[in-house]
């Protein structure tokens, strides 16, 4: 908390699974070995913050699977977005939905129990106006919990842990996002099967990855998502070592993918097959484990248009409610 502030925020009284601080990450550490972490889902990210008038790249809390237990201490307002895991103030009952902001009376308590549907991602984004006021490390207030930066003392969140806004922001009404043609996750379906465009990567594979079904499998995390499927019998094995990128498809000796999220490695030694595009990187952020996935076969060009379109999109949506200017901030960062 900073000297002479009178907030109280939040507290923790349960971690949830894994619950950390995350903003846009360090993409301009790359070139030390620091990877760009930051959320994994950064269109989530930026959704809940715009929702209660703050910068898309603020830091908020990154919740997955199970969320936490908070004990709210002043009133406050807060966005959430990305996944539905069951957000519910305990002392009401009532169920606060995700893409809308919510005001919340001090003394209130907010659980978030999870849910079981493939369908409903795994990564949900709360913020509040202002951000929390934990340390900048290298720029950025996310947690890189290998490397203990971030976010608070490096780690996820404990019981106990205290959270405050960073500045005295006002925030506006609570509101709801505006979905438009473009939104991210309009692709997939009940069953939790996503469709990932795929970029030709530098080695073979790619057509082992777009004829198959794949599973998110369980040792998933935020470095990257292990597929389970067919064992691909492209180049295997390692190679020289290459700067690498979120969304790119390593092919370890074993044969089983892992498609690289937030928190990768800055270089890497095994063939990649495939990079899935940017505009997909939402999507890919939430796969849980258990869901299907699909890739088909994208050119550079489509890739580009993809991620035109849905920047359009979201943008229009920031401007019905006024934010316009909040959401160029996201460019900035390694997710535009």
């Amino acid at each position: 908390m900073s000297a002479g502030s009178t907030f109280l925020g939040l507290e923790v009284l349960e971690p949830g699974l894994l619950t950390t601080i995350q903003d846009a990450g360090r993409p301009e550490w790359t070139h030390l070995g620091v990877p760009i972490g930051g959320a994994c889902d950064r269109w989530s990210l930026a959704v809940a913050n715009v929702l209660v008038g703050n910068d898309a790249d603020t830091a908020a809390l990154e919740m997955t699977i199970t969320g936490p237990v908070l004990a709210i201490r002043e009133e406050l307002t807060v966005g959430l977005a990305g996944a539905d895991l069951g957000a519910v103030v305990r002392e009401t009952g009532e169920e606060l939905a995700s893409g809308r902001s919510h005001r919340l009376a001090r003394g209130s308590t907010l659980a978030f129990a999870g849910t079981a549907e493939l369908a409903s991602g795994c990564r949900a984004y709360l913020a509040v106006a202002g951000g929390f006021d934990v340390p900048h490390v290298l720029g950025s207030a996310s947690t890189l919990a290998s490397a203990g930066l971030g976010g608070v003392e490096g780690r996820p969140l404990r019981a106990g842990d205290v959270l405050v806004p960073r500045l005295p922001a006002a925030a506006p009404e609570p509101r709801a996002w505006p979905i438009l043609n473009g939104d991210p996750f309009g692709s997939g379906d009940e069953s939790g099967t996503s469709s990932l465009g795929l970029l030709a990567g530098l080695h073979d594979g790619g057509d082992a990855l777009v004829r198959g079904e794949w599973r998110a499998a369980a040792g998933s995390n935020r470095i990257g998502v292990r597929l389970e499927g067919a064992t691909i019998d492209g180049a295997r094995g390692e190679v020289v070592s290459h700067g690498v990128v979120t969304g790119a498809v390593q092919l370890p000796p074993d044969g089983d993918p892992i498609v690289l999220l937030a928190e990768h490695q800055t270089t890497g030694g095994y063939p990649v097959i495939g990079v899935v595009m940017s505009a997909d990187h939402p999507r890919l952020g939430q796969l849980r484990p258990g869901s299907t996935v699909r890739f088909r076969s994208v050119t550079a060009e489509q890739a580009r248009e993809a991620l035109i379109r849905q920047r359009a999109a979201f943008a229009e949506a920031a401007a019905t409610l006024g934010e316009a200017e909040r959401w160029d901030a996201i460019w900035q960062s390694a997710g535009g």
